[in-house]
């Protein structure tokens, strides 16, 4: 069977019944995370304005119009309003990736479940989806993406100019989509073929700040549900979209694994198990790094004002994003700037101890000690970092001192990694801490807490009263 046939084949045959518990978990706990982030975005500006395209469109209605079972429309996160699902799930979806919060899987290089879950929460909603349905909707959405990812290789589509996860997170959304629907095998491929004419995504936001890496995984999560709708309505696509001669693959890497594109031999073997979540508000490339600054900082609570230097050994795959031009990462303009600087990541958390939402501010930004320390911040690539990536995405750092001592740190997992998970009390203070920006009243969060964590007491897919 060629690569397409056969994930569409896993994805239209996978029952939610038959997954194992510990994969069900993982899911309950990747989407109590995306609520979380998506909460925590819904009222950035890149947000409103997604939102006011909507107002613009006429196409909201408040929360407590219309049922979620008549098929009129599905929740935007933190608005109290609703809209056609294709709609909400591109609302949701820029939300939920405008903190650089949302989770990332190491191989693929790319964040799958903001793509993923606005399609399948916006989709189920509207449907009143069985639980089981959306269980194998969300694993299906993630073997996609990251598969494909994978497949990719993202240091190759990064050198291109592409976004890797809004190129894969669209086939993702279309296959989980798919699933929603109960599209059949054929009819599923039908859907990842015209999911190939929709994937975009440049990386020309990292020149000048701008929003459109936030509009990459709303889009996908669209262009997934329309894709998978078209192929439901008969609408024919490529056969052969991911391996063919001008197929996915061919367009977006030069240097593309395609042997990575085959299903999982078995469901203890699903990439989502695979998955991290993100403790601090930037780029994941940052994270190892800052872990190892956060660290010399417990231990020896260097002064700011006494640091000679700060180097931070980062992966050459992510040099790009958040070391290079070394000047213009010493130097950023604005709040994605920042999330894509590694002088900045290291400077606030040795100053602050913090890396979370809180630093990641327009006052931070401007603070003239954070400031000043980004100036005396290196990055350096070793080949001895890069020998384990991207199964691992091991890290450096060292602060000299103006006495001569010099204080080092390393990191093999950085937090957030399987290997080095966050724990469930942590997850549920990152849920209170993001979602308070759109829920104050604790008791509120914690009932969609209990309600995510308890999915398998509901027979179909419901929500909206707790939002």
């Amino acid at each position: 069977m060629r690569a397409t046939q056969a994930l569409a084949s896993f994805c239209a045959t996978l029952e939610g019944t038959a997954l194992p518990e510990r994969v069900r978990a993982r899911a309950r706990d990747l989407l109590l995370d995306h609520v979380a982030v998506a909460l925590g975005g819904a009222r950035l500006p890149s947000t409103e304005a997604a939102y006011q395209l909507l107002v613009m469109m006429g196409a909201l209605q408040p929360l407590g119009a219309a049922s979620h079972s008549n098929g009129q429309g599905a929740t935007l996160l933190g608005w109290g309003q609703r809209a056609e699902a294709a709609w909400a799930a591109l609302v949701n979806g820029v939300a939920a990736h405008g903190l650089e919060m949302d989770d990332v899987e190491n191989r693929s290089s790319l964040h799958p479940g903001v793509a993923v879950f606005p399609a399948v929460l916006a989709l189920a909603e509207q449907l009143a989806s069985p639980i089981a349905d959306v269980y194998a909707a969300v694993v299906a959405g993630y073997e996609v993406t990251l598969r494909l990812g994978a497949a990719l290789n993202p240091a190759s589509a990064y050198a291109r100019g592409f976004h890797p996860t809004a190129l894969c997170g669209t086939f993702g959304a279309a296959a989980a989509s798919a699933r929603l629907l109960g599209l059949s095998a054929e009819q599923t491929a039908q859907a990842l073929g015209i999911a190939g004419s929709m994937a975009a995504g440049s990386l020309a936001y990292l020149d000048d700040g701008a929003w459109t890496k936030r509009l990459h995984p709303g889009w996908s999560a669209h262009a997934g549900i329309t894709a998978a709708r078209l192929a439901a309505a008969g609408f024919r696509g490529p056969q052969e979209i991911l391996s063919g001669r001008y197929g996915f693959l061919h367009a977006y890497s030069d240097a593309s694994q395609p042997e990575e594109l085959q299903p999982p031999a078995s469901l203890e073997d699903l990439a989502i198990l695979r998955v991290s979540l993100k403790p601090y508000a930037c780029c994941r490339y940052m994270h190892g790094p800052i872990d190892c600054l956060l660290a010399i900082r417990r231990q020896h609570a260097p002064d700011p004002q006494r640091i000679l230097r700060v180097r931070c050994g980062v992966l050459s795959a992510g040099r790009g994003l958040v070391a290079d031009p070394i000047e213009a990462k010493r130097r950023p303009n604005n709040i994605v700037d920042a999330q894509f600087s590694m002088p900045f990541g290291a400077a606030v958390a040795l100053i602050s101890g913090q890396a979370g939402r809180s630093v990641f501010s327009d006052s931070w930004l401007q603070h003239p000690t954070v400031c000043s320390l980004m100036q005396r911040v290196d990055c350096e690539s070793d080949p001895e970092l890069d020998r384990y990536y991207p199964a691992e995405w091991r890290a450096t750092a060292s602060v000299e001192m103006d006495d001569g001592r010099i204080f080092s740190a390393s990191v093999r997992y950085p937090l957030g990694d399987p290997e080095n998970p966050l724990s469930e009390e942590q997850l549920t203070e990152r849920f209170h801490e993001l979602a308070a920006a759109s829920i104050e009243e604790p008791s509120r969060r914690t009932a969609i807490i209990d309600h995510l964590r308890q999915l398998e007491r509901l027979q179909r897919f419901s929500w909206s009263h707790l939002l």
